[in-house]
Formats: C-alpha cells, sequence, structure tokens
C-alpha cells in the first residue's frame, strides 16, 4: 500500500490500522481470515493474538516510514472502535502504549452489532432498537457522541457510516428529525474541541453516491467552520485514493473551499489548510496516468 501510495505521487499517506478488539466483536470475515489461527483457541488466547497482529502492525509501520522517508511521509495512526463505554480503558492504554501520530474515532457497532457489514446485520440492531430504523440511526449518533466526549479524537472517522446499510442510504439523515438534531450536535461538539471531520471516499466504492458525510452534513458543517481531512479508507492496494476525484469535485459541489493537509515534523505533527483549488494542482491529480 504504501508503494501504491508512492507511485500514485502522494507526499503524505496515514496509515490506520484498526484498533484491537475482544474476539465477541469480530467481523465474520475477520473470523474468516483468522481461522487457522484462532480456531481451537481460549477467548485469552485469541485476545493476545489480536494484540500481537496489532504491534506487528506498529512495528512494521516504523520500518517502512524509516525505508521510504525519501519518498513519502508516512503518518502512523489506529482508527479506534467505540462499542461500549467499557472501550474507553482499553483504548487508552493502547494510545499510552503506541506513540502515535494521530488516531481516527468511529462507531461500527449499535448494541454491540456490526452496522456496516451486511443488511442482515443492520437489521439486527434494528431489532434491538425497538424496531426502527429511526431509533438505530438516534443510538449511533448518541454512541458517537459519548465516544466524542471521553476521546476528543483528533479525527473523526466516516461522521454518518450509519446510513450505509439503511433501507435509503442516499437520503439525508434529516428524515429522521430526532437523529438530525444529535448529529447537529455531535458536529458542534466536534468543532468546540477541534477536531477534524474526514472526508471518507469509500462511501462511494461502496455504491453510495455521496462520502462520508453527505452533502448536507459538510453543509453544516463547514458552515461552522469546521475542518475535513481526505480519506481513503482503503483496506488493500487496489483502495489507495481511490474516487479521490470524485471527492474533490464533491467538495466544491458542497462548497467546501479547503481540506486540512496533515504533516510530521521533528516536533510532531502539524495542520495546514489546503485551498481545494490548489489542491488539484496536487502531482496525485497531475498524473492522468494515476487518476
Amino acid at each position: 500500500m504504501v508503494r501504491e501510495a508512492i507511485a500514485r505521487k502522494m507526499t503524505v499517506y496515514c496509515l490506520t490500522e484498526h484498533m484491537p478488539r475482544g474476539p465477541e466483536n469480530l467481523y465474520p470475515e475477520e473470523l474468516a481470515m483468522g481461522k487457522d489461527q484462532l480456531s481451537h483457541t481460549s477467548p485469552e488466547q485469541t485476545s493476545h493474538y489480536l494484540f500481537q497482529l496489532f504491534d506487528d502492525y506498529y512495528h512494521e509501520a516504523l520500518r517502512l516510514r524509516e525505508k521510504y522517508a525519501d519518498e513519502i511521509t508516512i503518518l502512523i495512526g489506529m482508527e479506534v472502535d467505540w462499542i461500549s463505554p467499557s472501550s474507553q480503558s482499553l483504548i487508552q492504554d493502547l494510545l499510552k502504549k503506541y506513540p502515535l501520530d494521530l488516531f481516527i474515532g468511529s462507531v461500527h457497532h449499535v448494541r454491540s452489532i456490526p452496522i456496516d457489514y451486511s443488511a442482515d446485520m443492520f437489521q439486527q440492531a434494528v431489532q434491538e432498537c425497538k424496531g426502527t430504523e429511526e431509533k438505530l440511526f438516534e443510538d449511533y449518533f448518541d454512541l458517537q457522541y459519548e465516544m466524542l466526549r471521553a476521546l476528543k479524537p483528533p479525527v473523526v472517522g466516516h461522521f454518518d457510516l450509519i446510513r450505509l446499510k439503511s433501507q435509503s442510504p442516499n437520503d439525508s439523515v434529516h428524515r429522521y428529525p430526532e437523529a438530525w438534531e444529535k448529529a447537529l450536535r455531535n458536529i458542534s461538539f466536534v468543532i468546540e474541541y477541534g477536531g477534524i471531520f474526514e472526508i471518507n471516499s469509500a462511501a462511494l466504492r461502496k455504491g453510495l453516491t455521496e462520502p462520508y458525510p453527505m452533502a448536507d452534513l459538510c453543509d453544516e458543517i463547514a458552515s461552522r467552520k469546521g475542518r475535513f481531512v481526505l480519506s481513503d479508507d482503503a483496506h488493500g492496494v487496489d483502495q489507495v485514493g481511490t474516487n479521490y476525484v470524485k471527492v474533490m469535485e464533491f467538495c466544491q459541489q458542497a462548497g467546501i473551499a479547503s481540506v486540512t493537509a496533515f504533516q510530521r515534523e521533528t516536533m510532531g505533527v502539524t495542520l495546514q489548510s489546503v485551498s481545494v483549488t490548489e489542491l488539484w494542482k496536487h502531482p496525485f491529480f497531475l498524473d492522468k496516468s494515476c487518476v
């Protein structure tokens, strides 16, 4: 993935592996990928294996950052998964152990059920929330608010992920008035503490018409002078930088004038506002064979 980022003329790339979670919170695909390692093991052994994987990721990222330092700036981060209040102690322990450049705060579960994996699991979560999508959306934004208050993450991941498996994924959260008000509350809180919203292109490769967050939420963020950062949410080599051209066009249509650029300096990570107009001139977008 790092070599692909270099080939596509990127100058800064942030790696943000998901934090290790307990065996009870793994996705079916994760269980399938680790079936040889996870079969016939106790929950304690499984947890040890998962934490070792994350430790391997961190040290490999350090190696890659040094190896390719002359070609690209690599930031090393983590995407946290806030599942319940009990997530906080684990997350804080990880942040103490690993000197990360940044972390992304995300919610992928409601009532401990993944809401972005499959329609069936989404419907399970709906049933746990009084049988209505509206209540599920409200609970999602309440859980997100809980995460935001506890962690104040530098970057807020896929703000409206809850719509991915919903019956009308391209419709505005506004269709559920209570959920919309909770989303606006969360936006205000993020801006208050200085967090940055990722404009996540993964929504487009998953079939949605707009990235996360969608345009009306971006408009609310921009009107409050909130900040954005580009994210491909890549889980593989073929997803590096995917749909960034469409995301940039979306930014222009949504009235987003600038995005935040991260840079790694001797004293730590620095932030710089870059206009969308200027970003179009970056080598990544000028190289038509890459885009």
